[in-house]
């Protein structure tokens, strides 16, 4: 792979390999571009035969990126967001009150924290498009390293590299054990984590912090975890099942209030033992400036944290 192939590349290939990177399906990335498959197919061969190179592994399920196609991918989106946020800098020159703000935050914070901000900037420059991704903060991360994403509201994960990334004190999030309001246990005060066990539970994937945090109250107790579990990174479908099911889910005690208010269906159980959550960070790359609105986002999201009187 020459110098020359790769500075011979055409911004077009760049945004199908990017592309490609993003959906993991030639059909679906030539959709996101506008082109027709055989054309998207074409382009890649001729990619990857000017780079003497095969980029992406094809399965029948899908495309998974090569050692080389990995290095490739992570420069093309790094170069078609750098240019993104040139335009959107031209953009915002004149007056500083327009452009794309593009923020990421697990549930609670987003309620906590950066819906209030959002009304304020809104209010303050309603031509300002935000953008928010509720998500977990291992795929938020992702989203925020591939330029994606201005800043978080999320953690780093353990064993996570924190190079490249500016961190900074966040706020804290407290969980509540959310059931249907009929559930057998509803009313009861210090619920034994022994006896919650034997119910089925709705916890996010494994690794991520609110599941640590479950499974850590219960090893105190000297116990195992629940063993019936439905995984699941969506509030929605949580609360789709805590409503029509014995299920005990853990939430932030943001999601917990807004639920408890949707027609008096849900309410909070008292376990014997809380769960211990380690606060939320303030993230963005280190290397990377922010256009102005985006700062002046981040700016409120700061003192949202503030006021919520958590910051660590």
């Amino acid at each position: 792979m020459s110098v020359r192939a790769v500075q011979s590349l055409k911004l077009s290939q760049l945004r199908l390999i990017a592309a490609i990177d993003r959906h993991r399906q030639i059909i679906h990335a030539a959709e996101a571009l506008g082109i027709s498959q055989p054309a998207a197919s074409r382009s890649l061969a001729e990619i990857e035969r000017l780079l003497d190179a095969a980029l992406f592994d094809r399965h029948p399920r899908g495309m998974t990126p090569t050692a080389a196609g990995e290095i490739v991918a992570r420069r093309a989106h790094a170069l078609l967001t750098g240019l993104s946020d040139l335009g959107r800098e031209l953009d915002e020159m004149g007056d500083g009150l327009s452009g794309v703000v593009r923020v990421g935050a697990v549930t609670g914070p987003a309620l906590g924290c950066v819906v209030p901000a959002l009304r304020h900037l809104k209010a303050l420059a309603p031509r300002i498009e935000i953008a928010v991704e509720v998500a977990p903060s291992a795929a938020l991360l992702t989203l925020l390293e591939q330029g994606a994403l201005d800043f978080l509201l999320a953690r780093v994960p353990d064993g996570h590299p924190a190079d490249g990334l500016r961190v900074e004190p966040g706020v804290a999030e407290t969980l509540c054990c959310l059931i249907r309001r009929s559930h057998p246990l509803a009313g009861r005060d210090g619920v034994p984590m022994a006896e919650a066990a034997r119910y089925p539970w709705v916890l996010q994937d494994r690794g991520a912090p609110i599941r640590v945090a479950v499974e850590r109250a219960f090893w105190a107790e000297g116990l195992d975890p629940p063993a019936d579990i439905t995984a699941s990174s969506s509030p929605l479908l949580a609360l789709a099942l805590v409503q029509d099911t014995d299920a005990l889910c853990p939430v932030s005690a943001e999601v917990a209030r807004l639920a408890q208010g949707e027609g008096h269906r849900f309410t909070t159980l008292s376990l014997a033992r809380p769960f211990e959550l380690s606060p939320c960070q303030l993230i963005s790359r280190a290397a990377r400036s922010l256009s102005p609105a985006a700062e002046r986002m981040r700016a409120l999201v700061r003192e949202e944290i503030a006021r919520s009187g958590q910051g660590r």
